[in-house]
């Protein structure tokens, strides 16, 4: 080996260390990956649902004669199954109707089951104990692509006496299958056979997606994904890639990068709730605080009459008001500080979180809180 082969493979280790003591060094818990960030269009779930009945109850379904639907789900189950019961009394009230919802993952296949959740959609008192007879799950574009059935388990339940008393826990009229929805109909989406790709940001902006196709690019060595706004990225698949669409996205959404935030306070009023994100910067500003306690106490006193009076004994009020206020000392707050430096100089005022929102707000429309306050 030259020497110049040498000292050049000297610089690059040298390098490489320095590089890796920099990124162990760096901001690592801030990094997230690709695949945390960004859905990738076209790949989601499906909302399902379906009417069916829940057979098997102890008294605790729908009375027929309140719910109409019921009586008429029955008696064409029945004929279904070649028993006519038209125009018959039925009084059973071991029977509910209710609404079968599910989730269809995306690329679920034939045979996968599905956990479905069932909701009493009459006046049952309980689901306790029931069965959900087959009941077809359709999804919005109207086609059948689940079957239901099963024992439900329910959480909740209700008991009532006689005399009206009644006591509850959770919500009896709600239960659950697990598994218990196989899937029938198959969504179709050819994701390998796709050339181009829209990655959506999860938190829209324009710094996390100018970084994410960056990191993409850098990766791939090819100018693969551009940032249209902020937050869509679009993908493409590069000429002469080894692998198709999976198996590039595969590849990309492990690559780590830095998600930027705005600066946002969080404020919840009703209780007290104040979340302020990292770049939350303020100006150089000074601040008082302090409280003004005013008590009010009411002491009636007793009026006796004079003896051998015609007067009668009455009350008369007596009030006794006092004000109390705490000092409040002038503080100074940094300007240009991160969060926990401006977090310790309002903490320095002893505020509690109520008076904390009062202070935000207040220097919010000072114009020397750098940041945008978000009531919820």
């Amino acid at each position: 080996m030259t020497c110049d082969r040498f000292f050049r493979t000297l610089l690059i280790g040298l390098l490489a260390a320095v590089a890796s003591v920099l990124a162990m060094a760096g901001p690592a818990a801030a990094q997230s990956r690709i695949k945390d960030l960004v859905d990738v269009e076209g790949v989601r779930d499906n909302q399902l649902v379906g009417y069916g009945l829940v057979v098997g109850l102890q008294g605790t379904g729908d009375g027929l004669r309140n719910a109409p639907f019921t009586r008429q789900s029955i008696e064409a189950m029945l004929e279904r199954l070649g028993v006519n019961t038209r125009d018959q009394a039925l009084q059973t009230k071991n029977v509910a109707a209710v609404l079968v919802t599910a989730v269809l993952p995306p690329f679920s296949t034939q045979g996968t089951r599905l956990d479905v959740t069932v909701s009493a959609l009459g006046d049952a008192k309980s689901l306790e104990g029931g069965t959900l007879i087959v009941t077809p799950l359709r999804g919005a574009d109207g086609n059948v692509h689940a079957v239901a059935q099963g024992q439900l388990t329910v959480g909740g339940f209700a008991a009532s006496g006689a005399s009206g008393s009644n006591i509850s826990r959770g919500v009896p009229t709600n239960g659950r299958i697990p598994g218990g929805a196989l899937v029938e109909r198959e969504t179709a989406f050819d994701l390998g056979g796709m050339t181009e790709i829209r990655l959506a940001l999860r938190n829209p902006d324009f710094t996390t997606a100018r970084r994410i196709a960056a990191a993409i690019n850098a990766n791939l060595g090819v100018p693969a994904a551009v940032a249209l706004n902020p937050s869509t990225i679009v993908l493409s698949r590069p000429i002469g890639f080894p692998g198709d669409m999976v198996e590039l996205i595969g590849r990309i959404e492990l690559l780590v990068v830095i998600p930027d935030t705005p600066a946002r306070v969080i404020v919840d009023e009703a209780s007290g709730i104040v979340v302020m994100g990292d770049n939350v910067r303020v100006s150089t500003v000074a601040v008082a605080q302090g409280n003004l306690t005013i008590a009010v106490q009411e002491t009636p006193v007793v009026s006796q009459p004079a003896p051998l009076s015609n007067g009668e004994t009455t009350v008369v009020p007596r009030s006794s008001v006092a004000a109390e206020e705490d000092v409040g000392d002038l503080t100074i707050v940094q300007g240009g500080v991160p969060l926990r430096d401006l977090v310790a100089g309002l903490n320095a005022l002893g505020v509690n979180p109520r008076d904390l929102i009062q202070i935000l707000q207040a220097l919010k429309a000072a114009g020397a809180l750098q940041a945008e306050i978000e009531v919820m």
